[in-house]
């Protein structure tokens, strides 16, 4: 297990020096590797192959694996996944970053909660950039009376956008939100990253900005189908 997921980790920093050389573009890109449903074990050996971002979906899993894990250094608990009002204690916790702000109400509770010791979680407002009643995010139009109000909070950093684009339609939706992105920062400088792009659109969305691509199948393997939340 860990050979293959270190030659995974190779194959895909690899892929994505490869694309932005071949496509000159010039903003650095991270790689989250998205661990939901794996076991810490798998986490440790992406970690012993040299990653340290890791995204969980799961609020149960990101306090088990984040505990279990909590002697490696320098490691990053990215928390992406939809947010219920009574899990933020546990995230403000045991995340570094959350991508998936699209309420104020969120955004105020993981700042109360936020323990007074740690640095401040660093966030990104979740856009439902395709309009999907199915899919988590602030409109477009409301995002930045959203940003605003985010920047002010005291435990909290705003440090950019997120978007999950619908199916086949990533080219039309990551142009939009650079396009957000560039506005934003007009108001908020600092606010620079764009989280976008997975295992089948990655290049896309890196035509487009993108700083963090959230890679899990292509890092661990398919995924398990139990629930976790």
């Amino acid at each position: 297990m860990t050979n293959n997921i270190a030659e995974a980790l190779k194959s895909a920093y690899n892929a994505i020096t490869e694309f932005q050389i071949k496509q000159q573009l010039s903003q650095q890109s991270r790689l989250i590797a998205v661990s939901k449903t794996k076991p810490a074990s798998s986490v440790a050996a992406a970690y012993q192959a040299g990653q340290r971002a890791f995204g969980e979906n799961y609020v149960q899993e990101l306090v088990s694996k984040a505990t279990e894990l909590s002697s490696l250094e320098r490691i990053e608990w990215h928390f992406i996944g939809p947010i219920q009002s009574n899990k933020t204690r546990d995230i403000a916790l045991y995340a570094d970053w959350v991508h998936s702000i699209d309420r104020l109400k969120i955004a105020e509770r993981l700042s109360a909660q936020r323990p007074s010791d740690k640095t401040p979680l660093q966030v990104l407002l979740q856009v439902n950039i395709s309009g999907e009643e199915s899919k988590s995010g602030i409109s477009p139009s409301d995002l930045f009376e959203l940003a605003a109000a985010v920047a002010k909070l005291p435990k909290l950093e705003l440090k950019g956008l997120m978007a999950i684009p619908e199916p086949g339609k990533g080219a039309e939706a990551f142009e939009q939100m650079q396009k957000l992105s560039l506005q934003l920062q007009q108001q908020h400088p600092d606010a620079k990253e764009l989280s976008m792009g997975m295992s089948d659109d990655w290049q896309e969305a890196l035509r487009f900005g993108s700083t963090m691509i959230r890679l899990g199948t292509a890092i661990f393997g398919a995924r398990e189908t139990n629930s976790h939340d």
